[in-house]
């Protein structure tokens, strides 16, 4: 049992104004995703906007699950590529942008003299205080829009539907498919 193609009504028009989807008195079923990207955007484009006026200019959202998979303990380019859903080569190139930048570093694997392990740098924690920092900001904006207790059960919501495997680092990865 299906949906037959002839009996659902496509409205999902652009309006002349890129990403701005035709509003539809219904709320048909393609809208929800969209709506929770376009929050998210939000979120992380003004994230994005105040750490760059408080010394992080260069810092990407990409850069941003790199440094949440290496964690305060540091991980090897293979585990951060696991952790992020992407090639060893494509979390190196990460890496290097970011050892660039100046938010990590590399250092001899105590475990293994081959192997290199990645780790934060001042710079690259400092990055991800401020972004908790914000993040709690940006929530406290939400609730004065939203009410308090009507984010706490959006909150809520949301968790019930992502289900139980919480949060997930390999957004790119899943983008990218």
């Amino acid at each position: 049992m299906g949906i037959e193609p002839s009996s659902v009504k496509i409205d999902n028009m652009v309006d002349g104004t890129v990403n701005q989807v035709v509003e539809s008195a219904q709320g048909p079923g393609y809208e929800l995703p969209l709506l929770l990207f376009a929050g998210f955007r939000a979120l992380v484009d003004a994230l994005h906007r105040q750490l760059a006026e408080e010394g992080h200019p260069d810092v990407r959202p990409a850069h941003g699950f790199a440094m949440q998979a290496i964690g305060t303990a540091g991980a090897s380019a293979s585990e951060i590529g696991r952790r992020l859903g992407v090639s060893k080569q494509a979390a190196g190139k990460t890496v290097d942008r970011l050892e660039q930048l100046g938010y990590v570093r590399r250092e001899a694997d105590p475990s293994d003299a081959r192997a290199k392990t990645v780790v934060l740098t001042d710079r690259g924690l400092d990055c991800l205080r401020r972004s908790a920092v914000i993040f709690d900001e940006l929530r406290g904006r939400w609730g004065r829009t939203l009410g308090s207790e009507r984010l706490r059960q959006l909150e809520a919501d949301l968790r019930t539907v992502a289900g139980a495997e919480g949060f997930r680092l390999d957004a790119q990865a899943w983008f990218d498919r």
